[in-house]
């Protein structure tokens, strides 16, 4: 009888020591990739349609900063492009005077021509008649000449304030408040009617539909572990039943780090550990800062 009592009570602290065996490797917390979103222009805020666990897509318009004064200065440059453009010489009725004395000149040129060849003039009448044609010619070049100089100085006085204007639609570009990322709006910052000053946060936003867990593996794992390596991933549903996703490890950190206080691993007397990186497919459950537990 002191023999079956003594193996009954070896089989119970058998079973109840496998009952405390961990069923994971690792452990360790999800996170994601949080983007801080900040006003690029100085101003009060408009409008920002957001709201905490709201969904956003990238490229989506979500408030604008004033921009009115910047609207107006941009309308006082394109009136001062306007004003110096407006002293421009029309090239064209400034030269058509001188281009009839030509055709005037040339006529005589013919003229002369026709009576030299019967006798009526001389060749000294035809000579002056060529000479005038020349005169009139020199004089349009000079006088084109000088007005597209006078065109080209007035064009370039007009870039700088073309490239002001330029600078002025980046700024008011900037005063749409365009999300750059899709995600989840996970903190707001601020609000409608408050001043945003460049670089001010206005909301932090996060993609969750992936989710990574950051945990944590002994020196003995570490040999095990390889990238793109498929992985079970498990976490509580309540105190007795585990959730379990397919995850895949994206990082292996390649230096050893003293065991976080938070994190326990499957050898809990190894005082160096490995991070590493598992990415899993959210189906909403998940949720940032939530444990969960490994199976290599």
């Amino acid at each position: 009888m002191k023999t079956i009592s003594t193996l009954v009570a070896t089989a119970l602290l058998l079973a109840a020591c496998n009952g405390n065996k961990n069923p994971y490797d690792a452990s360790g917390t999800f996170e994601a990739v949080e983007t801080i979103i900040a006003a690029e222009a100085t101003g009060t805020i408009k409008t920002l349609s957001i709201e905490e666990g709201l969904t956003l897509q990238a490229g989506q318009q979500v408030g604008s900063i004033d921009s009115v004064q910047l609207y107006l200065r941009k309308k006082q440059l394109q009136a001062q492009i306007l004003a110096v453009l407006s002293k421009k010489p029309n090239i064209a009725s400034q030269v058509s005077s001188l281009r009839e004395q030509l055709k005037q000149a040339e006529r005589e040129q013919q003229r002369i021509t026709r009576l030299l060849k019967a006798d009526a003039a001389t060749q000294k009448q035809l000579d002056d008649a060529n000479a005038q044609i020349a005169i009139v010619q020199k004089q349009i070049e000079a006088l084109q000449s000088s007005l597209g100089i006078t065109s080209s100085s007035l064009n370039e006085e007009t870039l700088p304030l073309q490239v002001q204007i330029e600078q002025l639609n980046d700024q008011l570009s900037k005063c749409k408040v365009i999300n750059p990322v899709k995600g989840t709006v996970l903190t707001k910052y601020a609000e409608a009617n408050e001043m945003a000053t460049t670089g001010k946060p206005l909301y932090k936003i996060a993609d969750l539909s992936t989710i990574i867990l950051r945990a944590y593996i002994t020196g003995d794992q570490f040999a095990q572990a390889k990238i793109n390596q498929p992985v079970k991933v498990l976490v509580d549903t309540d105190h007795e039943n585990y959730k379990t996703y397919e995850g895949t490890i994206e990082w292996i950190s390649d230096k050893a780090e003293f065991t976080p206080k938070t994190i326990q691993t499957k050898d809990e007397r190894a005082n160096l550990v490995y991070a590493i990186k598992i990415r899993v497919k959210n189906d909403g459950f998940l949720k940032i800062g939530m444990y969960g537990e490994v199976k290599l």
